[in-house]
């Protein structure tokens, strides 16, 4: 049987620290956008773009992707760092580290889930405040609509992840499972998509029941892998396992919630 604990526990602590970062740096975040956030239009551009890219990866040069991606990853890691420590001469070495390091002997799995986990944080924190309940209902059923089609019909997104992997570039989390012996591989955009959602819902109903939809996420997360593993599903959309786990968590808060109403209407007829 496969079964792994590794992963998910992973996620849930990277979640967690997303929800706390977010809190502390909400209002800077905010001003640097000027308080503006996505419409839908804008949200469904987004999702079409995303696609694009998963696809245009698939054929073009390696070297190509990997002057993208690292030019991308040094402007949020300087970005973020400028905003921790608002001096653009202290901002500067986190990039130069991070591509320095890329560069050398040195990079390995450790340094690549290093840097992939930081930068998923701060690509989470930096969005968080650019999406509202309604875009980001409307970002997560767009994106897992893209995510299965380019997962399970085109194939794209494995592909092109697996293409940017093997150039070494931090685009997903690897850990090796635990307790079994394989090796998981879970992109970046799915542990986006976990810090999107815990944001969004720490935003509507409190951190509390933010962290109770992180639990949520991440117990559904791993019942849900390891039935696809052990039925021999290797390759799946992460993003329905992620959804599953928050609907999960809005359901049950619904259901308690009705119920503390009908028993609260039931205590005044008696009275």
């Amino acid at each position: 049987m496969i079964l792994d604990f590794l992963l998910p526990s992973t996620l849930f602590l990277i979640a967690v620290a997303i929800v706390f970062l977010y809190a502390l740096y909400e209002k800077k975040v905010s001003s640097l956008f000027g308080g503006k956030e996505f419409r839908v239009g804008h949200v469904v551009l987004l999702v079409i773009v995303i696609g694009v890219m998963v696809t245009v990866m698939v054929f073009v040069p390696e070297e190509a992707i990997r002057i993208l991606f690292l030019f991308s990853y040094s402007a949020i890691f300087f970005l973020f760092t400028y905003l921790i420590v608002p001096k653009w001469y202290l901002a500067v070495p986190t990039p130069f580290l991070f591509v320095a390091l890329y560069f050398s002997p040195y990079w390995n799995l450790y340094s690549f889930n290093f840097f992939a986990i930081i930068f998923a944080i701060c690509i989470s924190v930096y969005m968080g405040s650019l999406f509202a309940w309604k875009t980001t209902a409307a970002f997560v059923a767009l994106l897992t609509i893209m995510d299965i089609i380019q997962v399970l019909i085109t194939g794209h997104m494995v592909t092109s992840g697996e293409k940017a992997i093997a150039l070494g570039l931090p685009v997903a989390i690897i850990l090796p499972a635990f307790p079994s012996k394989v090796l998981m591989i879970l992109g970046l955009g799915d542990v986006f998509l976990v810090g999107l959602l815990s944001i969004q819902t720490m935003k509507k109903y409190g951190r509390k029941f933010a962290f109770v939809s992180i639990l949520s996420v991440t117990m559904v997360f791993l019942l849900l892998q390891t039935i696809l593993l052990n039925y021999g599903f290797q390759i799946f959309p992460a993003t329905v396992l992620v959804i599953s786990g928050w609907l999960t968590s809005l359901g049950a808060r619904h259901l308690y919630k009705m119920h503390v109403s009908r028993v609260s209407k039931t205590s005044k007829i008696n009275e």
